[in-house]
């Protein structure tokens, strides 16, 4: 994923009059209740560029560029924006951009890279704004540009007392050059209003009020309904199709065989849509389907008992891979003055999102338009091009607000799959929509994992020496998506002697990344790991991970990722403690068996620091309580949007109390999935979640960082060790069960 908005300035400031609209908005909204707001303004605006245009009552519209998932993007971007061009933010309005990174830049949902990527850039936008406004005023004015400032959305001329607001100057300004976007002043953070504040998300009232603003909301005049049905067995393919009794069904409008693109080989059929004239229609018409399905043509065994057993057996050997070799781990085992070794799994994962997989697409003319609830539109839009035979220029996205993505939407087989239907109907708009059953079965999949670890402790503590095999899923020595490691996984660099290595299954399971990708795993399996081994060296996690930190230091990054920095990391180690008051209230370690526990977990991710402590109540052996949760995490110097964040921080809490507690897993059974709903793979409830979620932030120097999965990873691992401390029992696999 690019870490840099390639735009030069003439990209990022296009200035269009053209029917005094801004060209490069969303200006076709879809959702019903849309359009009259679209139209109400009076007057051609100026637009000012590609993210900025100003009405004449100076109402200014900024453009959010990136797809909204519920991590708040569509009010924290145009904040910084807004902030440079010194708006008066009560008088901003957001439109949602098409998909265009030509224009805008990367638009990704993914990775919790939006705020890094776009600090600078949305910035040097609104300065780039101001700048243009500001040349206007002073051309008008007959006075040196140097000579004004601006105050919430108005120019200001000190000498002379004269104050006019920016619509004054905004056509004027949309005709003067760009100034240089790496040059353009811009304001020092003491002089911040709104980045830093507090503010509500521009979509709540709507969403609240229950108007349409998602990709499942989306109606289109003529508009017909897709429902899909894909080989249940991952790999399987279509060799035999009648489909007359359904094509005589009133309401059906065609039967289209597809690819779906998650599991078929060789671009081979895996699924049959059936087109109608309302989705109810559709989704009955296509039980009726007589389907002949192909196995896969990788065979093999694909059960999650069968994993599991190979997965047991291959741990007890040598891994295949080495991932990282740092001295002579075997001798320092050796010499060591305990050891201590575990074993750690957990399972596959579906994404359940609440808004199940959709897509509406249009094909005519040798064209296509979709309304995309997509994380990552422009790889859609190049997928999309390939399995049409299109130029991607050819295609316009939408990009409606997205109930919840987690990864799931980075992998856009649904976008294709609507297209491919699309076209089998010119001229009409289709709606794919899946059904529960269809989400959870049909996912691209968290993969389950197995870990061998081994600690060897010097005689005063220390680790001195770490060992993993992983075992997991790949083919040909490469792992399947999100079943990487990293080579510097904690505590790697900060250990004389290791050696993590790998060995990869088979699988005809689709894999993805889940929210906090590979983190959420390993953060569960390591700091867990890590808490049997501060037992063994006489202390608690908290004190062997500041030994193990040492002094404040910046340790190299690995080729993709963030360098890691045990200064900040110890921080937010000492935070959390503080603020939880650790570790006040926890047994003796070893557990004393009392039904209530404290547990501790850290974890470094998405460049961001997090320490957590959870207090629980084991309730008695089916039922864990989470009573309470402290967080204290760093992402750099600003927390831009302080409401969102907490709501961020707090959400990421909830979902990974989910993996650990809820009983969410998904299991294979004969190569197809076995869950199929909110009944077997449950959400949290709301009684279920925690009483408070108390979020600290700790700033530092460094460039701000994301916060859409960094939070998330060290509940999961804090919640065992506070089994353990309530109960004295290590539960190593997720989800947690007591019996």
């Amino acid at each position: 994923m690019s870490t840099r908005v390639h735009l030069d300035r003439r990209g990022f400031l296009t200035v269009s009059l053209l029917g005094g609209t801004a060209l490069a908005f969303d200006a076709c909204v879809p959702l019903s209740a849309q359009g009259a707001e679209q139209g109400a303004g009076q007057g051609a605006p100026g637009v000012l560029n590609a993210f900025v245009r100003i009405a004449p009552d100076n109402a200014i519209t900024i453009g959010a560029k990136n797809p909204e998932i519920g991590q708040g993007i569509r009010t924290m971007l145009p904040m910084l924006i807004a902030e440079e061009l010194d708006a008066d933010w009560a008088q901003v309005r957001i439109a949602q951009t098409l998909a265009d990174d030509a224009v805008y830049g990367p638009q990704v949902a993914g990775g919790s890279r939006a705020t890094p990527v776009n600090w600078l850039p949305m910035r040097r936008v609104g300065a780039a704004a101001r700048q243009m406004i500001l040349n206007a005023a002073a051309a008008e004015w007959g006075v040196e540009a140097a000579t004004l400032t601006t105050e919430r959305g108005h120019v200001v001329a000190a000498a002379s007392g004269r104050r006019a607001p920016y619509a004054a100057f905004a056509v004027r300004a949309a005709g003067l050059p760009a100034p240089d976007l790496a040059t353009v002043p811009l304001k020092a953070a003491r002089d911040f209003r709104i980045i830093g504040t507090a503010q509500p998300g521009v979509d709540t009232p709507a969403i609240v009020a229950g108007k349409p603003l998602f990709g499942i909301d989306t109606d289109l005049p003529n508009m017909v309904h897709a429902a899909i049905a894909i080989s249940p067995v991952f790999g399987g393919t279509i060799t035999a199709l009648d489909d007359a009794a359904v094509r005589a069904i009133p309401g059906v409008v065609a039967v289209v065989r597809l690819n779906s693109g998650l599991a078929a080989a060789n671009g081979a059929d895996d699924a049959v849509a059936v087109v109608a004239d309302s989705w109810w229609t559709a989704a009955q018409a296509r039980q009726k389907l007589a389907i002949a399905w192909a196995p896969p043509a990788a065979g093999g065994d694909h059960a999650t008992a069968s994993y599991e057993r190979t997965a047991a057996t291959l741990l007890d050997g040598e891994p295949r891979h080495d991932l990282a070799r740092i001295g002579d781990a075997a001798a320092a085992l050796k010499g060591a003055h305990r050891v201590v070794t575990a074993r750690y799994d957990y399972p596959f994962l579906a994404h359940a999102t609440l808004e199940p997989q959709n897509c509406t697409a249009l094909f005519a003319d040798g064209k296509l338009e979709l309304w995309a609830p997509s994380q990552a539109p422009a790889a859609g839009r190049k997928a999309t091009a390939k399995a049409l035979g299109i130029a991607p220029e050819a295609i316009t996205i939408h990009m409606p607000r997205i109930g919840g993505g987690f990864g799931r939407r980075l992998m856009n087989d649904y976008m294709v799959q609507a297209a491919l239907i699309a076209k089998a109907v010119p001229g009409r708009p289709v709606k794919l929509l899946y059904d529960r059953t269809d989400d959870i079965r049909h996912d691209c999949y968290r993969p389950a994992g197995w870990h061998r670890l081994t600690a060897g402790l010097d005689a005063k503590g220390a680790i001195a020496a770490i060992t993993d095999h992983f075992v997991s899923f790949g083919h040909d020595g490469e792992p399947a998506i999100a079943a990487e490691m990293s080579p510097f996984e904690f505590p790697a660099q900060l250990v004389p002697a290791v050696h993590y290595g790998a060995t990869y299954m088979p699988t005809t399971m689709p894999t993805g990344w889940l929210r906090a990708p590979t983190s959420n795993a390993m953060a569960f399996t390591f700091q867990g790991f890590l808490d049997e081994v501060a037992l063994a060296a006489g202390c608690d996690l908290p004190e062997l991970l500041r030994r193990t930190l040492g002094e404040p230091r910046t340790l190299p990054p690995p080729e993709r990722g963030a360098a890691f920095d045990t200064g900040r990391a110890r921080r937010v180690i000492d935070a959390v403690c503080t603020r939880a008051g650790w570790p006040g209230g926890r047994a003796t370690p070893g557990g004393a068996k009392t039904g209530k526990g404290r547990g501790f977990g850290f974890y470094f991710s998405h460049a961001g620091y997090f320490a957590e402590v959870v207090d629980i109540t084991v309730v008695d052996k089916t039922t864990i309580r989470v009573d309470k949760v402290w967080v204290a995490g760093d992402v750099g110097s600003h927390v831009i949007n302080p409401l969102n964040a907490v709501h961020q921080v707090q959400g990421s809490v909830i979902d990974g109390i989910a993996q650990a507690l809820a009983g969410q897993k998904i299991d294979v059974v004969a190569g197809a999935v076995a869950q199929e709903n909110f009944g077997d793979f449950p959400l949290l409830r709301i009684d279920a979640a925690p009483r408070a979620v108390d979020v600290t932030f700790v700033p530092s120097d460094a460039a701000p960082t994301g916060l859409g999965e960094p939070a998330l990873p060290p509940v999961i691992p804090a919640i065992a060790n506070a089994v353990f401390d309530a109960a004295g029992r290590r539960l190593r696999s997720l989800p947690l069960r007591l019996a």
